[in-house]
């Protein structure tokens, strides 16, 4: 298929060879060596040369030597002349050197006949006497018409051979030319001339197959024949296998193991262990195994390689040094030689036993052990050995576990946790790495896998302590595919294995009534129990169960926001136990949230993520993590929310695969209305299909934030189904208090829309009066600004003003409310005709809006400002004139060297804050560095007018 091909490369050793023709036709002989690894074309060179030779009228004597041949001594110089009749009787005589000057005798008489070349094939495996017969002839085949071209594999191997042909060779008699590896380019066009359609693609691909070797080329694109021509890809060719099996029986594995032969079995043995151990190597230079300078040593080859196979490391080293020159090894991300192509890696390993590869890693883990390198890179050679040796793998793999979950790779804790599993181990033990595995699974995403091995640990024997988290693990697995019954009946059972243990089983009661919330005929069940014994016999539901009545109670508006917080304050100082302190902080974190005391909020947040291990599947930590979205959509933090919750990835259309979603969906969702991005809230509202979604609060606060989403893009009537249909999900689980979802002032502004005001009305007064119940500046204002828009008139105004007086004082916490009270504000006052007020609110609300970057929010006061007959622009909104009072504070602060920490512990605030505060801050003073604050606050001198965010006065008012 692939057919002769001369590559650039060897038009030296062409042209060397055609210079000594001329000169042997002359009766100036000469020998003539061409050196070069194996597969790198000296026999294709060599017939080139005979070839030539013969058309030049030289009469052509070739041998390939053989070592089956070396112990008869001028077994390659009589293979060589056989075929002159007149030396056929030739015979190894007992006196060698007698024999050594027939032959020569021989050879100068043929040679007076006609110019001869004599072509000898891998001289270095020639027999001893032959080879010394060569050498001498060297050193008189001047005054002869005689050219001998002898090729000679010089490759770097770990055994060093023995001394070439021309080692006691004066250099003026010997002609040596090193063939190098196939280029690139060469390769390619002999790819394209093998396929002409070939893209570039597949064509690199074959190319870095072959690693700069033309007899692994020839042998690739001859086991490829045809194959182009089937599945073809977008390019016109399939993809380059990666397996040998793709290729059988195949030419190109036969190479390889070729080129193996010839390198001896020590280097054989280096050339596959380097392939094993490649298999335990990351190849994706970003995976936290790779890259940084503790790597580079800790990945070192050289010392695993002569650990596992006993070869000297100087030599290896200059043998992976060679393979890279070659082309057949290439150095990755970090430096580590790895084979130039998977097909290439894959044929190096095949027919090498399993048990030789697992030897090469066991011998690379313990050296790796021995000179103290990274848990997980030791570990990824663990993998690939059998369980049950060696006795320290599990303290290794635990700790590969430790940094993989740290790190936030959960498919990659899991493979070691399965590993460690392998070990022989006590039940109790085994019991707490399964539970381990079912929760990294659930991670991953595997909720199947999570509940099958949850479910294993659970019937092992462990302590009680073991067997709580394992019951917490598979309940919350089994509430995420809906399964909320029978996740309690888990609790109940593991509960009922508690006795002599309250504090364990008052935990497990305070796990089932938080998982309850999935099934709202059962929750009702477990909070009317809650509050019975707590009315009855507190000591029964413990502190966390407590902390949950809190939470019904706020959220069914029979308490305000000061005395919830009272009592959960009063229930973080008392004692509790360490499995039920989670259930109190991720419990005391929401009520404080919905509370307004935010900063409160996040310092539990973060006490409760805190004391959580990562390794172990618990409700609280997406509890807590929902509780952090609230926070910072609290505080309208949309590009908090949105970098927190997609990262780096811009919003994508539907995604069917998504399950139901979560609050942080929701919050989500509301940050992209809230930014303005109306789209992508909709590509993004779309990818969830609610048909079959487990009946839980999340869906409830999803719905609420696909009405705002609809009523923000035109579609009243849609958002008030929404937000009609929230309510009476949250009623039927008794959230009636607008702490969570204000889905009734939602519903009243859509009433309003669709001219339903009587209902508006009614909707929003109802919302004041349970709003009243919490009493906080949030829910307060939201109803009365909603209730002033229904009502209309002198009245409404009045509402709208006391609204706006309500949220003023508390305008760090209520986030955009006061921006919301402002603008309806006035709205009501142009159309009472107080213009010059109205202006005053709405220029304000654009300002406050801007600085939460709510693009629509902005949009919206400079259409109502228009309306009003406003001119000038709504807002400049960059410069250090733009800066709000709390922004320029802390941008000074930052300035002069102070930490986010320093600043909040100063100021009295959250770090978070500060970090929200000084984003918004760079993005007005248009910098992405701490350090170019100082020079850009220097732009706020007196007389400078550049930038200023504050109201210009219209003309014409």
């Amino acid at each position: 298929m692939s057919g002769p091909f001369r590559a650039r490369e060897h038009d030296g050793a062409h042209a060397l060879v055609a210079a000594e023709v001329e000169r042997a036709r002359s009766g100036a002989g000469g020998l003539v060596v061409l050196r070069g690894a194996t597969g790198t074309g000296r026999t294709a060179v060599l017939e080139a040369a005979a070839g030539h030779a013969a058309e030049q009228g030289l009469r052509v004597l070739r041998v390939r030597c053989s070592s089956e041949d070396t112990a008869v001594p001028f077994a390659a110089v009589r293979h060589l002349l056989d075929p002159v009749p007149e030396f056929t009787d030739v015979a190894p005589g007992a006196d060698g050197r007698a024999d050594a000057a027939r032959l020569w005798r021989l050879l100068c008489s043929y040679a007076a006949e006609r110019p001869l070349l004599l072509a000898v094939d891998d001289v270095h495996l020639a027999d001893d006497a032959s080879r010394h017969w060569m050498r001498e002839a060297a050193r008189h085949i001047d005054r002869l018409p005689v050219l001998v071209v002898a090729t000679e594999r010089s490759q770097y191997d770990i055994e060093p051979r023995s001394a070439g042909l021309t080692q006691s060779l004066s250099p003026s008699l010997v002609r040596t030319h090193t063939l190098g590896p196939l280029g690139d380019r060469a390769a390619a066009e002999l790819v394209r001339a093998a396929f002409p359609t070939a893209g570039p693609g597949w064509t690199a691909a074959c190319v870095r197959a072959a690693a700069g070797s033309p007899l692994l080329l020839h042998a690739l694109l001859d086991d490829l024949g045809g194959a182009p021509q089937d599945g073809l890809s977008a390019r016109g060719e399939p993809p380059l296998p990666e397996t040998c099996a793709a290729l059988y029986p195949g030419s190109y594995p036969a190479a390889v193991s070729w080129w193996l032969h010839s390198a001896g079995p020590a280097t054989a043995d280096v050339a596959r262990c380097l392939a094993a151990l490649e298999q335990a190597w990351p190849t994706d230079p970003a995976d936290p195994t790779v890259g940084g300078p503790a790597d580079r040593g800790a990945s070192d080859p050289v010392h695993l390689l002569a650990e596992a196979t006993g070869a000297d490391p100087v030599r290896i080293a200059g043998w992976l040094a060679a393979m890279t020159r070659l082309g057949l090894l290439r150095p990755d991300a970090v430096g580590r030689p790895r084979y130039a192509h998977p097909l290439l890696h894959d044929a190096v390993l095949t027919g090498w036993p399993e048990t030789s590869r697992q030897a090469a890693h066991r011998a690379a883990a313990q050296a790796m052990l021995r000179r103290g390198e990274r848990a997980e890179s030791i570990a990824r050679h663990l993998l690939r050995v059998p369980g049950g040796e060696p006795p320290w793998a599990l303290r290794v793999l635990r700790d590969a576990v430790t940094v993989a979950v740290h790190d936030a790779r959960p498919d990659d804790a899991v493979g070691y946790l399965r590993r460690a599993l392998d070990e022989p181990l006590p039940d109790a033990l085994r019991q707490r790495l399964l539970t381990e595995l079912g929760s990294l699974h659930y991670a991953s995403a595997d909720a199947p896998a999570a509940i099958a091995r949850l479910a294993e640990a659970q019937h092992l024997a462990a302590e009680p302590r073991s067997r709580v988290r394992t019951a917490v693990a598979l309940g919350t697995a089994l509430v995420d595919r809906g399964e909320v019954r029978t996740a309690l009946e888990v609790l109940r059972r593991t509960e009922g294995q508690l006795s002599g243990h309250p504090d364990l089983a008052r935990t497990v009661q305070t796990a089932a009534a938080l998982l309850s919330d999935g099934d709202p005929a059962t929750r009702q069940q477990v909070y009317r129990w809650l509050c019975e014994a707590a009315d009855t016999s507190p000591d029964l539901v413990g502190t966390a169960g407590q902390a949950l009545l809190v939470r019904f109670e706020s959220t069914a508006a029979l308490i305000s926001a000061q005395e919830a917080m009272g009592r959960i304050r009063d229930l973080l100082a008392r004692p509790t136990d360490s499995l039920a302190e989670p259930f109190l902080l991720g419990t005391a974190a929401a009520v404080a949230q919905w509370a307004d005391e935010l900063d409160e909020a996040d310092r539990l947040v973060d006490l409760g993520l805190a004391g959580q291990r990562a390794v172990l599947l618990h409700p609280m930590r997406h509890a807590l993590l929902n509780t952090r979205a609230d926070i910072a959509a609290a505080r309208g933090d949309a590009a908090a929310l949105l970098a927190a919750h997609f990262g780096t990835d811009p919003v994508g259309g539907p995604v069917e695969s998504l399950p139901g979603p979560s609050n942080r969906d929701a919050t989500a969702l509301l940050a992209l209305v809230h930014a303005g991005r109306i789209e992508d809230a909709q590509r993004y509202a779309a990818g969830f299909d609610l048909r079959g979604t487990a009946e839980n609060f999340e869906l409830n606060r999803f719905l609420y934030a696909r009405g705002v989403l609809r009523v923000t893009a035109g579609d009243p009537a849609g958002a008030l189904h929404d937000f009609l249909e929230c309510g009476r999900r949250q009623s039927a689980r008794d959230v009636v208090s607008p702490v969570v979802t204000p889905w009734r002032t939602a519903a009243a502004q859509c009433r309003l829309a669709l001219g339903g005001g009587p209902d508006a009305v009614t909707l929003a007064a109802e919302e004041l009066r349970l709003a009243r119940v919490w009493n906080t500046p949030r829910t307060v204002g939201r109803a009365l600004r909603v209730l002033g828009a229904a009502t209309g008139g002198r009245r409404g105004l009045e509402l709208a003003e006391e609204a706006v007086a309500t949220l003023r004082p508390a305008s760090a916490a209520t986030g955009m409310e006061l921006v919301r009270a402002l603008l309806a504000q006035g709205r009501q006052l142009a159309a009472a005709g107080e213009r010059g007020r109205a202006r005053d609110c709405l220029r304000e609300a654009a300002e406050l809006a801007d600085g939460k970057g709510a693009v629509g929010m902005v949009n919206l006061a400079g259409q109502a400002l228009r309306q009003s007959g406003a001119r000038s622009p709504v807002v400049d909104r960059t410069g250090p004139g733009a800066l709000t009072g709390s922004e320029r504070r802390i941008a000074e602060l930052a300035a002069d060297g102070l930490t986010n920490t320093e600043i909040a512990d100063l100021l009295h605030l959250a770090r978070r804050t500060v970090e929200t505060h000084l984003t918004s801050t760079y993005r007005k003073l248009r910098i992405r560095r701490r350090t170019a604050l100082a020079e850009a606050l220097d732009g706020d001198r007196p007389g400078d007018t550049s930038g200023t965010a504050r109201p210009t006065a219209p003309s014409g008012r």
